[in-house]
Parts: structure tokens; sequence; C-alpha cells
């Protein structure tokens, strides 16, 4: 298996991987998008609200806020040697006191714990006018994004990578205008691949030469493309879905032998 990151930021990450089927890259999508512990909102307790929104709508668009934290620090409440009456190692509390008119944002959020913080600062929450308060304080804490969306920790696609190749007959320059992504230029007389992960498969290029040039889609080699959602940068939520893949193989061996 062979990687090839293409670009990255906190972000996003594009990378290439050589070695693996369609199953595999499936499954390495599913779990980057939602077997991934991330720390979102869970329970609030509102002292006042008298905006133009309900509480629920309110308690909605909290629970989307990303949230960074520790991955260190924190356990899933189930885990916890709390037993799950929270304390600080399963829940981090959120305070928010504000009173119009302005506009309320992400930013404005109190964390008892230093290392939490919205990932960003301008997320609207809701805008109050002339003397409209919002107070509450809210809970935070570790979930999976397949038990609700506010945990999802990323927005992943994938694709084959395809091969071409270029047959004699297909060395003219018509057909680098021919393809609609620019995957094609000509140079020194002669019509080179200048960009093969554009290539979405169309196949225009392979009907206007009659086959000379030929497009075919390798099993073997996924394109990636990972998108946050939640407070974990791009690369931190790659890693960890090796780790979650890891973990379920190992638990499959398990089990498998207690069948001997």
């Amino acid at each position: 298996m062979e990687f090839k990151i293409l670009e990255k930021n906190d972000e996003i990450i594009k990378f290439v991987v050589d070695g693996i089927n369609s199953a595999l890259a499936g499954e390495l999508r599913r779990i980057m998008m939602v077997e991934i512990p991330t720390l979102a909102v869970e329970w609030i307790d509102f002292r006042k609200n008298n905006s133009v929104l309900w509480d629920e709508i309110i308690a909605n668009r909290l629970g989307l806020i990303p949230l960074e934290f520790d991955t260190k620090f924190y356990n899933f409440k189930k885990d916890c040697k709390c037993g799950g009456k929270g304390c600080t190692h399963c829940q981090v509390s959120l305070k928010l006191k504000k009173k119009g008119p302005c506009m309320v944002y992400s930013g404005d959020l109190i964390p008892s714990d230093k290392k939490v913080k919205p990932a960003y600062d301008k997320i609207p929450i809701v805008e109050l006018t002339g003397d409209q308060e919002l107070e509450f304080e809210a809970n935070a804490e570790l979930g999976l994004g397949k038990n609700h969306a506010k945990w999802q920790a990323s927005i992943v696609g994938y694709g084959v990578i395809p091969k071409i190749t270029i047959d004699k007959g297909g060395n003219s320059k018509e057909y680098v205008d021919k393809c609609p992504k620019s995957v094609f230029k000509f140079e020194k007389g002669k019509l080179m691949i200048d960009k093969p992960l554009e290539c979405n498969i169309c196949l225009q290029c392979v009907e206007s030469s009659g086959g000379a040039i030929k497009v075919e889609s390798d099993d073997s080699k996924y394109l990636f493309n990972v998108e946050r959602a939640c407070g974990l940068k791009a690369e931190e939520i790659v890693l960890k879905s090796f780790d979650v893949l890891s973990g379920k193989v190992d638990e499959f061996s398990k089990d498998f032998k207690k069948l001997k």
C-alpha cells in the first residue's frame, strides 16, 4: 500500500492511495465520516431566551458547532471511570450570557476547559435586538457520527484513478480541446497526459480518437478528498481512521478464534 499526499491543510486533505480494493476504500470513507469520536453539545439548560428563535432551534445550532478538544484527555461516558455520571474527563461545560442588541457568535461560548473551543469563532447563533437576552449552560460530550450527524467527523469523497494510454493514432493536438477537464497537453509534436487526476472518465477522448486513446479504471488506486466537519484537523481524521480499522480487524480476529 502506497500513499501520496496532493494537498493538505487543517481543513482538507487530498491524497492518493495505491494497493487497496473498492471494499476497503468504502470502509475507510465510512470510518472517516461517522466512526471517529468528536465533541459536540448534547445537553442545554436555558436560563433566559426571549429571542426570535425557540430553544429547540438554538439547541440544534449549538449541536452543529464543531469543537476543538484534547483527544487524549476525553473519554466516552460509557468508558469513563465516573461510570457515566459526568466528570471533567467525559464532558465539558460551555456557558453563554448575552444581551442585545448584538449578534451572538460561536466565539461567545465560554468553555470550562481552556483546551476546548469552537473551531470557528464567527458561526452565528442568533441575533438579539432591543433588550432580548440569551443565557444558557451547555454540556458537550464525545460521540460518533453514525449515532447523530452533529458528531460527523468529515465529508469524504473518493473515486478510482483512471489509467490512460495513448497509441500512435492518438498523437494529435485536436484531442487537447476535446477533453473538458484539460487532462492532455501537446508539446514538441506529442500528445501528453498532463493532469491524469482530473479525468472523470467521460470517454470523449476515446470516442473522438476512435479508440486510439484508452481510458480504463484502475480498481486498486483511489483518490480521496477529506474535508473536516469537526474540531479535528483533516490529517488527524485520516490517521485515526486507520486506528479504528486496525481495531476492527483485531476484534474480528479475536471473535474468529473463539469459533475454533
